[in-house]
């Protein structure tokens, strides 16, 4: 039987920038680093998440978004988070870019959209509580 989600893949052109927006832009920690026989293994991960985001070394041609706000739905990577406009703002700081000038409320709570370097979607999200 299925248990859990190990690996969510997302494709990038320079391992080493999409590193350091996942973790310095939007502060999710770097898991593993390996120079294997098929290309290196880098993942980040959402602190004390068991999931793993494999940033993949991939060239655009290959049919991967390579422009910064190339649209491309619904994801590929959602991320959750307990006060989004708070680490909005934070996010911001830091240099991430946004698609809205703040977040927006929608049916089930609150979200806005991001990029990274390679003009992946990255939806933030805050569910609406009871």
């Amino acid at each position: 039987m299925l248990s859990n989600i190990m690996y969510a893949t997302i494709y990038v052109t320079d391992q080493d920038r999409a590193l350091e927006f996942y973790t310095e832009g939007l502060g999710l920690e770097k898991r593993i680093d390996f120079a294997g026989p098929d290309g290196r293994f880098l993942t980040v991960g959402v602190p004390d998440s068991s999931v793993e985001i494999i940033l993949w070394s991939h060239a655009p041609a290959a049919g991967q978004p390579a422009e910064v706000g190339l649209r491309v739905a619904p994801g590929p990577l959602i991320l959750e988070s307990d006060d989004l406009r708070k680490d909005f703002e934070i996010l911001r700081q830091r240099g991430v870019t946004f698609e809205g000038s703040e977040p927006e409320e929608y049916p089930f709570g609150i979200r806005i959209e991001a990029t990274d370097p390679d003009g992946n979607r990255i939806s933030l999200r805050e569910q609406r509580r009871p």
